[in-house]
């Protein structure tokens, strides 16, 4: 039952129709106040999926450990025993990447350690940044102060270090935008100056020239993190179609396909939020060896049931026989991780080009 006030005016605020105890007798509706606090929506977003008869927890249940139950039972009409499919994906998806987004990442902790350490230690400056030239070198041991060995040493460092800073993340055989410009005007025969190549270079030597490789990846981590549960979404109608393709096209709708992917698609976000779990709890279990092993075993487990999970589910809701489940799971599963990468990869590209 609701536990908000009840409003002063007896007035239903969906149809106003006269409201004499908490819920309108016309429509339904509950008479309540209608400014909420955070707490209020949250706690009625939450209960939403878990107050009624368990359902929530049982459709999780289900989902893990019971391949395909939740979308036969979908499919014949049971529809309130077990949550949604839309609902549950969407609620999942929230929840897994609200988490993962909350928890710093590996990233940080290395920064924060790195800093600790060296406030704790003297800061010695490196070569590069001290502007030693070569010709200083040689005039310190002219006069004695480093024998010909160090010298032929601090040369050979002097030339690594400018090799290094000289390189982007991904060499693409420009400096900057100037030189690639400069090759444009004098009509280089690799450069065609309207191509879509073209654009790609521009932005890419842009951004290495704006940022620094420790912002470029902060930036893109924190980008494709947060765009990846749209990806993931807008995927699942081409997985549903790759099914619809090796199924009975007569006894399955794209439909039904696109049932058994959204359950598929909620146990996979589970999964990554557990591995995820796992992953957190490595400084603990690398205290041993023992427990080192425990850490990578529950890992290793959780990626290969996932990878598992697909071949019973696929069987038991299309009903083929074993071996012929089997070949076709494979080659659904085998096309879609191939097309899954492409998309993976160009997401990858247009996340960088557009970094800020």
């Amino acid at each position: 039952m609701g536990k908000g006030l009840i409003r002063q005016d007896k007035t239903c605020l969906n149809c106003n129709y006269m409201v004499e105890e908490r819920f309108c007798p016309n429509c339904g509706q509950e008479n309540t106040e209608t400014r909420k606090s955070f707490y209020h929506i949250f706690s009625h977003f939450f209960k939403d999926f878990t107050h009624y008869d368990n359902a929530f927890w049982r459709t999780i249940y289900n989902l893990l450990f019971k391949p395909a139950v939740l979308s036969k039972a979908f499919m014949s009409g049971k529809r309130l025993y077990y949550l949604d499919p839309i609902r549950l994906y969407i609620f999942i998806s929230f929840i897994t990447f609200f988490i993962i987004s909350v928890f710093p990442n590996e990233i940080e902790d290395i920064k924060t350690s790195s800093k600790e350490k060296s406030l704790s230690q003297t800061n010695i400056p490196s070569i590069d940044s001290l502007h030693i030239e070569e010709r200083g070198i040689d005039g310190l041991t002219k006069m004695g102060m480093i024998s010909q060995e160090n010298n032929d040493t601090i040369k050979k460092l002097l030339k690594e270090t400018k090799e290094i800073n000289s390189k982007g993340i991904i060499n693409l055989g420009f400096e900057n935008i100037n030189e690639l410009d400069s090759l444009q005007k004098n009509g280089a025969d690799n450069i065609e100056v309207n191509s879509v190549k073209n654009y790609v270079l521009k932005k890419w030597l842009t951004i290495e020239e704006e940022l620094t490789e420790e912002e470029i990846f902060e930036r893109f981590s924190e980008s494709f993190s947060h765009n990846l549960p749209k990806v993931l979404f807008i995927y699942m109608p081409i997985f549903a179609f790759i099914l619809w393709l090796f199924n009975n096209k007569k006894k399955y709708y794209y439909f039904d396909h696109a049932i058994f992917t959204l359950h598929y698609f909620s146990f996979l976000l589970i999964m990554i939020l557990v591995i995820f779990f796992i992953g957190k709890l490595k400084p603990l279990l690398s205290m041993s060896p023992v427990l080192g092993w425990v850490h990578f075993s529950l890992k290793t487990l959780g990626i290969l049931f996932m990878f598992y999970y697909f071949f019973p589910a696929h069987r038991l809701f299309y009903g083929d026989k074993f071996f012929l489940s089997f070949i076709k799971s494979a080659l659904v599963y085998f096309i879609n991780l191939f097309v899954f990468s492409v998309i993976l990869v160009l997401f990858s590209l247009l996340t960088y080009l557009n970094l800020k």
